[in-house]
C-alpha cells in the first residue's frame, strides 16, 4: 500500500470516526430537547378530570374546586334559589344556553344535570375576573332592590344568576362555562370527564 493509499485510508477512518461521534453528540443533545416538548406531569394533571365529594355540602352552599387552573363552583341550590330561574328567564341574554357550545346537559333552564347542584367555571365571560357571591336577596349587599340573588363580577359589573346565566347588557357575551361533568354516585362528581360523550 502506497503512502498516498494510507493517507486517504486514515482519513476516511478520521470522517467517519467524526461523523459517528458528531451523531451521537447530536443524538444526545435532542434527547433533553424532545423530552422537553412533552407535557410534564404537572400539565397532565392540570388537565385531568378532578373529583369533588358534595357529600357534605348542604342547601344553599358553595364550594370550589380547582380544574385545569380554574375555579369550579359547585352549589346545592335550595328550592327558593331554585324558584327564582324561572322568574329571570326574560331578563337573561340566553336563557336556555343556546348561544355557545355548552354540554346538552346545560341547555335547560337549571343548566345542570340535577337540578340542585350547579356545576360551572368561576369565570367571567367577559375579561376573566372571578365574580362574588350576591346570595343575599334585595339590596343589601350593594345590589339593585330587586335582586334574587346570584353573582356579581367586580371588574365591569356582570350579573349572573343562580344557573351562571348571564343578565342582558351586561358586559359578559355568555353565560358562565358549565364542564363537562358526570356524577360518579349522589355524593361525588368527576370534572373534566363526561362518560356519556354530551
Amino acid at each position: 500500500m502506497s503512502n498516498e493509499q494510507k493517507v486517504n485510508c486514515g482519513r476516511r477512518r478520521l470522517v467517519v470516526a467524526t461523523a459517528a461521534v458528531g451523531g451521537a453528540g447530536t443524538v444526545a443533545a435532542l434527547i433533553p430537547f424532545v423530552a422537553s416538548m412533552l407535557p410534564s406531569e404537572r400539565a397532565k394533571a392540570a388537565g385531568a378530570p378532578v373529583e369533588a365529594d358534595i357529600s357534605k355540602l348542604e342547601p344553599g352552599q358553595m364550594m370550589t374546586v380547582e380544574w385545569r387552573g380554574k375555579p369550579v363552583w359547585i352549589i346545592n341550590r335550595t328550592k327558593d334559589m331554585l324558584a327564582t330561574l324561572p322568574k329571570l328567564d326574560g331578563a337573561m341574554a340566553d336563557p336556555k344556553s343556546e348561544k355557545k357550545m355548552q354540554p346538552d346537559y346545560a341547555k335547560n333552564e337549571f343548566r345542570s344535570i340535577k337540578p340542585e347542584f350547579m356545576v360551572v367555571v368561576g369565570v367571567c365571560t367577559h375579561l376573566g375576573c372571578s365574580p362574588s357571591a350576591k346570595f343575599k336577596p334585595g339590596a343589601d349587599e350593594g345590589m339593585p332592590s330587586d335582586w334574587l340573588g346570584g353573582f356579581l363580577c367586580p371588574c365591569h359589573g356582570s350579573y349572573f344568576d343562580y344557573a351562571g346565566r348571564v343578565y342582558k347588557s351586561k358586559p359578559a357575551p355568555d353565560n358562565l362555562e358549565v364542564p363537562p361533568h358526570t356524577y360518579l354516585s349522589d355524593t361525588r362528581i368527576l370534572i373534566g370527564e363526561d362518560k356519556k360523550g354530551a
